[in-house]
């Protein structure tokens, strides 16, 4: 996946297309080892896929009346909700769904957009920073710190997932226990 992101952010077409491609083979050969256990095949699995995006884009393929993004995202998140209602799926926190395998600082990005949408976080949920960053300065604040986690020989991938999972559970403890 990241090759083929990294194909579409330099726009080579030939890259592109042999990342597509290699992302296809995944989509392919997983059908195919649901098919052979009896589960779905590609068929199913385009036919979900197809449906899905049907029925959560009302704005696009039915008669919504969303007006805005934050409307269209507001609309979205319902018909999500909806769907999983009742089912092994339903997410009783607002912070289910974020996958725990994602690199860590989208993990973090999506845990404290989902903390301040839902007013679990109405401060910052870290130290606040020293200074104010512009993006550029953020950016070298960034690699200064990998690079400084690279000579203590620490992994600062593990580092901030620890912080996250620490993160998390404080959030969700404000979750079932709304005393803010």
């Amino acid at each position: 996946m990241y090759e083929l992101i990294d194909a579409i952010e330099t726009d080579d077409d030939h890259e592109m297309l042999e990342e597509c491609g290699d992302l296809l083979l995944q989509v392919v050969f997983h059908c195919q080892l649901a098919s052979e256990r009896k589960a779905f095949d590609f068929e199913q699995a385009a036919r979900t896929i197809t449906d899905k995006l049907i029925r959560r884009h009302p704005h696009v393929f039915g008669d919504s009346n969303a007006k805005d993004i934050d409307a269209v995202w507001t609309q979205w998140e319902k018909i999500k909700r909806e769907e999983k209602a009742g089912t092994e799926h339903e997410r009783p926190s607002v912070l289910d769904g974020i996958p725990r395998h994602l690199p860590s600082l989208q993990r973090a990005e999506k845990l404290v957009k989902k903390a301040r949408k839902n007013k679990l976080a109405e401060k910052s949920l870290a130290k606040p920073a020293k200074q104010r960053y512009t993006k550029a300065t953020l950016a070298r604040e960034l690699f200064a710190l990998a690079e400084y986690a690279q000579r203590k020989d620490w992994q600062p991938e593990a580092l901030l997932r620890t912080e996250i999972n620490r993160q998390e559970k404080v959030l969700r403890k404000k979750e079932t226990c709304p005393v803010r």
